[in-house]
């Protein structure tokens, strides 16, 4: 009786755990651009894969955009929605149709998610116990990619941040030969993706960010941990990819970088 009843005691322990430690459900949350966004029909439905977002408290940068707080949520849910559409029509993954919104919390959950993704970084204001965390995510083998941020002042807030994750690793230049450019499609011709301000402004660039950058952070054993688009909106070509006025070229590299991304977090 008493092994049985040791039985049913580690049972239940186990499952308290599984429950404790679940992914978290799928929520929306208030943005700046969209809060009406539709939601797909199978948005609940049991997959392998899906993209997370990552909620990182910001800032005002005067003169350098607005959101402040809410500069997480440029582009969502709309980029999200159609670059997971994209994954799904481009690879064999078996994705979800909605991201998943993430929060450095101290909780195990966005250990559940190996892929994030952070626009504008270069209105960041991590705190010490979040970058804490997003080491230790990183370092277990997750992978962070950070877009739309762009010039000299984003450079150095996002630069300033990331520090805080990383005081003793360096930021370098992605050579082309780097098998992130290269796991699916060869990407070694690149070149500036744009945001939708291109069609207001006619410039490829904003601010002082003229030449695109495409950066990382590796660990020990030289896998990419931190990809880096500065000087770049790759969330934009996602999010215009299905108007006709955005330039189907900047769409195609924005979407053949996401794959290649995708696949080498699951691969590397």
């Amino acid at each position: 009786m008493r092994l049985r009843t040791l039985f049913v005691v580690v049972m239940a322990a186990l499952t308290a755990y599984g429950v404790l430690h679940a992914q978290r459900p799928f929520q929306e949350y208030r943005a700046i651009e969209y809060n009406d966004f539709p939601v797909p029909d199978d948005w609940s439905e049991k997959t392998e894969f899906t993209r997370a977002r990552l909620r990182c408290p910001g800032i005002y940068l005067h003169g350098f955009g607005d959101g402040g707080p809410l500069n997480w949520t440029i582009d969502y849910p709309r980029s999200d929605r159609h670059l997971l559409q994209g994954i799904r029509r481009l690879t064999r993954i078996h994705t979800r149709s909605v991201e998943q919104v993430v929060d450095m919390d101290g909780s195990d959950d966005a250990y559940n998610w190996p892929f994030l993704y952070a626009v504008e970084p270069g209105h960041w204001d991590l705190p010490q116990d979040q970058a804490d965390q997003l080491r230790e995510f990183l370092l277990r083998g997750g992978f962070l990619m950070v877009d739309d941020f762009h010039g000299t002042l984003e450079w150095n807030n996002f630069k300033h941040n990331i520090q805080k994750v990383f005081p003793d690793r360096e930021v370098v230049d992605l050579k082309n030969n780097d098998p992130i450019f290269h796991v699916i499609y060869d990407l070694d011709d690149r070149f500036q993706v744009p945001g939708w301000q291109w069609s207001i402004s006619g410039l490829t660039y904003e601010y002082d960010g003229f030449d695109p950058k495409w950066r990382g952070i590796y660990d020990d054993d030289g896998r990419v941990m931190v990809a880096i688009c500065h000087n770049m909106d790759l969330g934009d070509a996602w999010e215009w990819s299905d108007d006709p006025r955005y330039p189907e070229k900047w769409a195609s590299l924005a979407y053949r970088i996401a794959v290649n991304y995708v696949i080498y977090d699951m691969t590397h």
